[in-house]
């Protein structure tokens, strides 16, 4: 079963909506940063699964890419 992220990725690509990835990228990205610098909690298995939400982001964004140039 496909998690939240794929889904809402997949939806995107379908809408041909770079932007919108684009921003959610940046948005997982910010948090990504704000956690590493967070002290007192131990964040990294939160920062692993936001990191591996990028990874999904840019395979989209990819598909965008290779939709585009075909």
């Amino acid at each position: 079963m496909a998690n939240a992220i794929e889904l809402i990725v997949d939806g995107y690509v379908s809408l041909n909506d770079r932007r919108a990835l684009d921003d959610l990228r940046m948005q997982r990205r910010k948090l990504v940063v704000d956690l590493k610098a967070r002290t007192g909690f131990d964040c990294r298995t939160t920062i692993q699964q936001i990191e591996e939400d990028i990874i999904v982001i840019e395979a989209g964004l990819a598909q965008l890419d290779g939709t585009a140039t075909t």
